[in-house]
């Protein structure tokens, strides 16, 4: 059984909701989820035998939530080498905004910077379009098993 570590940053809840939902949806699929409160990142570097979901919204002109930037620093000052971690990420934005989704995108940078390798596309859910992320995400899980199971093969 695979362990899925599933991390957010937030402003308005959001995110934390969708990262709570693919915690329980995943799970129901049999693999072993931990879910990581915001507050719990700081020295926390990615198993590379684990899989990792970021769920994260941007604010500002781009940036990360207040929440999850401090674990992002970490990462992007200690620089771990992480060859073999699979990750996805999946990004809350307004395309109303230049910046549309330009926290995942900081994510998804960092992470390639570090090595890892994303198994499936960046996920950008727009709030223009969707009232409801968590559902968008659910519906993405299919598309995240079947890289799980690919990247496994491989």
């Amino acid at each position: 059984m695979d362990k899925v570590n599933i991390v957010f940053g937030t402003v308005y809840g959001s995110a934390q909701f969708v990262a709570e939902t693919l915690t329980d949806k995943i799970a129901q699929l049999d693999f072993n989820t931990q879910l990581f409160q915001p507050t719990e990142l700081l020295g926390y570097v990615p198993a590379e035998d684990e899989l990792l979901i970021i769920v994260t919204s941007t604010t500002g002109h781009g940036d990360l939530p207040e929440d999850i930037a401090p674990w992002f620093n970490e990462l992007r000052s200690i620089a771990p080498y992480l060859p073999k971690l699979n990750y996805s990420v999946i990004a809350l934005g307004d395309s109303s905004y230049e910046t549309f989704c330009g926290g995942g995108k900081q994510f998804d940078e960092l992470l390639t910077e570090l090595g890892a390798t994303s198994i499936t596309p960046r996920l950008e859910i727009d709030a223009c379009e969707t009232m409801e992320p968590e559902t968008e995400a659910t519906q993405w899980i299919t598309t995240w098993q079947t890289a799980v199971t690919q990247s496994q093969g491989s």
